[in-house]
């Protein structure tokens, strides 16, 4: 997944910087030192609190704690704590589209047809 941040003022919505999750790890880019080290410090591996009712337990109220290492960690500071720290608002960009089903596939062995959504979904 993959966040571009920009600023709220900015009728061009330019991206300033991108952070992008993948396999557990965050990469952030952005031309602007200042910027860069901001977000690195948002997106540290601590835990967030949000107030976000789908990640409650059935009849309980108030903030979640979402621990470090997962994607819905990775939205929750991106939305939270990241727009806080620099003041830019964030974008989500879908990636590619990967998976599915096709059934023109049937014909490969589980372990090939996975090597083949690996390859298509790296760039």
């Amino acid at each position: 997944m993959r966040v571009e941040f920009a600023s709220p003022d900015d009728e061009q919505k330019v991206t300033l910087a991108t952070a992008e999750w993948r396999d557990g790890a965050v990469t952030i880019s952005s031309e602007d030192e200042q910027l860069r080290t901001k977000l690195a410090h948002a997106f540290r591996r601590t835990p967030v609190v949000i107030d976000d009712p789908s990640y409650r337990r059935l009849g309980t109220s108030g903030p979640v704690v979402l621990q470090p290492g997962d994607l819905p960690w990775f939205r929750a500071v991106a939305q939270g704590r990241a727009e806080v720290e620099t003041g830019l608002e964030a974008r989500f960009v879908p990636g590619a589209s990967v998976g599915g089903f096709d059934p023109a596939a049937g014909y490969l062995p589980f372990e090939e047809q996975v090597e083949r959504l690996d390859a298509r979904a790296t760039p």
